[in-house]
């Protein structure tokens, strides 16, 4: 079960490193890193409960679109991260 949990807690930070710069950017700047930590810890016993089992993009979806269900501070943690901007073309 811990297995499960640490891949939606990856897939929240893989999903939420490749947004708000060009290319994408791995590491982010210090704010952004802060951010994907505060969700992977506020988030990681919802994702257990939600997702349990879902890797992933599954997961991060999965954890979208259960975030009503989720607990107030993974739902504050997640509206935290910056979005996602579209590609540029």
């Amino acid at each position: 079960m811990k297995f499960a949990t640490l891949i939606v807690l990856g897939a929240i930070a893989a999903a939420s490193a490749a947004y708000a710069q060009p290319g994408g950017g791995q590491g982010g700047n210090p704010e952004m890193r802060a951010a994907r930590e505060a969700a992977m810890q506020a988030c990681a016993a919802d994702a257990k409960t939600l997702c349990d089992g879902k890797t992933g993009r599954d997961a991060m979806m999965c954890m979208q679109e259960n975030m009503s269900k989720a607990s107030k501070p993974c739902q504050d943690a997640m509206a935290k991260l910056p979005q996602r901007r579209p590609p540029q073309g």
